[in-house]
């Protein structure tokens, strides 16, 4: 018996990610192409992602684009009730008939998101890593400023001008520094 097979192709944009709601990715611009293969009990779903995310640098808190290719497969069989047999099998209940892909479309993407978000060297906000490397020099010497990034110690930020461009969620730490 042959299997009957649909391709559908989704575009993602921010709102998708406001939609969701999850942790990870709140911006992006992704294209999905879902390949569903129908057999007499089960579907398989191959799906390709591609595309850019935006996340949180992990140094300067400002946005950083992230490529993303990722090619996933999973297998839905029908059943009595909800569940999985392994990590890329989802049993679906006969009652129901049907599956919600956006939870797991946006976990492959969660997934496909390198552990170390940053920009490229030179790329973060210079007012951030400027704060940064006057607070590790003002520190017990043990932490390498160039593991922050290779802004130039003799870099002088006016601080008027850091006042008004910096972040506002960068208050309470200014205020624990100038304590300090």
């Amino acid at each position: 018996m042959q299997a009957d097979a649909e391709t559908y192709e989704f575009l993602l944009d921010n709102l998708f990610f406001v939609d969701i709601d999850g942790p990870e990715v709140q911006k992006g611009k992704l294209k999905v192409m879902l390949n569903v293969k129908k057999s007499l009990r089960a579907f398989e779903l191959n799906f390709q992602i591609e595309g850019l995310v935006y996340v949180p640098c992990d140094r300067c808190l400002d946005d950083v684009e992230l490529p993303i290719n990722t090619s996933d497969n999973l297998v839905v069989k029908f059943g009595h009730e909800h569940g999985g047999e392994g990590d890329n099998i989802i049993i679906v209940p006969e009652n129901e008939g049907d599956i919600n892909v956006a939870w797991l479309i946006y976990e492959f993407i969660a997934l496909a998101i390198p552990m170390k978000h940053v920009h490229a060297p030179g790329k973060c906000s210079k007012a951030v890593i400027g704060k940064l490397n006057k607070h590790l020099r003002a520190g017990s010497g043990d932490d390498d400023p160039e593991d922050m990034d290779d802004t130039p110690d003799d870099v002088i930020i006016d601080n008027e001008e850091t006042e008004s461009s910096m972040d506002p969620r960068w208050n309470e730490l200014k205020k624990i520094l100038d304590n300090n």
